[in-house]
């Protein structure tokens, strides 16, 4: 009898860990944690370089040559810093790591409040990123047909979004494929070489004849609005945090070697990855074409045709691997706003300021300072205080500008055109 109830026990046990490896195959952290370094730098890569990236130029235009250079690289800074800050805390307490962020926030904040703080902040960076994404998607599946086909009738923005939700309507049924790091590796690629190409086409094409370096707004009151808009666009492209403890998760780690050591290595060498994406797409595309470039820079290229239609087709491969499914009528939803409201810069601005400057500049270095108390006027206190100030003035005054500009292209566009 005793035996035989020790055989169902193992039994028991053995459907337990099954389904729980089930589980862990399912979430994005595996409880196998046997990832290396290179995994740090793809994961991160393809965590950053997103849609954003391809709206720079148009950044660089409302925010002129000199300060647009110096928002590109602070930000590179800053987010680079706090960056560093998660991968320190990830596990801070011996024995215990924060594989999530508000994991981390309830550790520095609290229980509940470590929840209310995180939970909110992160649904509104997930639902903004998706709502760009399906703007992204439809606009650049839009480009790729008009490039393939510029003899064909012209088909409405509104059916491209559609068709790339429909596309998502059938991957929500399915498991969570971003534990698989082809994706992510994939993905990685594919965002690396629509930047390059982005760059590369502006150089081929050159400096436009009649280029304006001038601020495309007419009035100062227009360009500083512009200008707030602009900050939130960077934001956005530099918003890679919001997964960067859950890429830590799946490195192993012991007291003698920890998993910072290798996620860091991973971490530089994604930063300089997009830094080779940021600037050159930013830089080159704003030489190319001055305050009249598309807040897409793809939508500005039109030749060579093949290379921008391929472009085009990556960015949607892109941003299909990298959308994140919250509930499967979040693609209903995502799908709607997008079509209602599909102004790819000003959701960039809002999104980026209103959601992503709390979690990517200031967030950190406030549990910063809650957990490890620097002494007061020291360099980290001082370090940490600066992005505090700047992460709270951008979170405040970047969606006022993106929503200026919501709402004066509201004014003059055909809704569900």
């Amino acid at each position: 009898m005793a035996a035989q109830a020790s055989s169902l026990e193992v039994s028991k046990q053995q459907q337990r860990t099954e389904k729980e490896k089930a589980i862990d195959d399912w979430l994005p952290i595996t409880s196998s944690r046997n990832a290396k370094w290179w995994y740090s730098a793809f994961h991160n890569v393809t965590a950053m370089v997103g849609a954003g990236v391809l709206s720079l130029p148009f950044a660089m235009s409302e925010l002129g040559w000199g300060p647009g250079i110096a928002v590109l690289v602070i930000s590179w800074v800053i987010t680079l810093y706090t960056l560093w800050q998660m991968v320190e805390m990830h596990e801070m307490v011996p024995g215990k790591r924060f594989d999530r962020y508000h994991e981390l926030g309830q550790h520095a904040f609290g229980e509940k409040l470590g929840l209310w703080i995180v939970v909110p902040q992160q649904l509104i960076v997930e639902v903004g990123v998706n709502i760009v994404y399906m703007v992204t998607g439809g606009k650049s599946l839009k480009k790729f047909h008009d490039s393939v086909c510029p003899d064909c009738k012209n088909i409405k923005l509104s059916f491209f979004i559609m068709i790339f939700a429909s596309v998502h309507f059938v991957l929500s049924q399915l498991p969570n494929f971003n534990s698989i790091s082809g994706i992510s590796l994939a993905a990685a690629v594919m965002s690396l070489s629509y930047s390059t190409i982005a760059w590369g086409a502006s150089v081929h094409k050159g400096k436009q004849v009649d280029v304006d370096y001038g601020y495309r707004a007419h009035s100062t009151g227009g360009a500083i609005f512009n200008f707030f808009s602009a900050l939130g666009d960077v934001a956005f492209a530099y918003a890679g945090h919001n997964v960067v403890l859950e890429i830590q998760a799946t490195i192993p780690s012991t007291p003698e070697k920890p998993s910072k050591k290798p996620m860091w290595k991973g971490v530089i060498v994604a930063y300089i990855v997009v830094a080779a994406c940021y600037f050159p797409v930013a830089l080159i595309g704003y030489w190319a074409f001055g305050n009249s470039v598309e807040d897409n820079i793809l939508i500005s290229l039109s030749k060579p045709r093949w290379l921008i239609a391929m472009a085009n087709m990556f960015v949607v491969i892109h941003v299909i691997g990298s959308y994140q499914h919250l509930h499967c009528l979040d693609s209903a939803f995502t799908m709607f706003v997008g079509i209602t409201f599909p102004f790819f810069g000003s959701l960039l601005g809002f999104f980026g300021g209103f959601a992503f400057a709390p979690t990517t500049y200031f967030l950190p270095c406030i549990m910063w300072l809650v957990i490890y108390k620097p002494k007061r006027f020291s360099l980290s206190w001082i370090a940490n205080w600066v992005c505090i100030v700047l992460g709270v003035i951008l979170m405040i005054i970047a969606p006022i500008g993106a929503l200026r500009q919501i709402i004066l292209s509201a004014k003059t566009y055909s809704f569900y055109s």
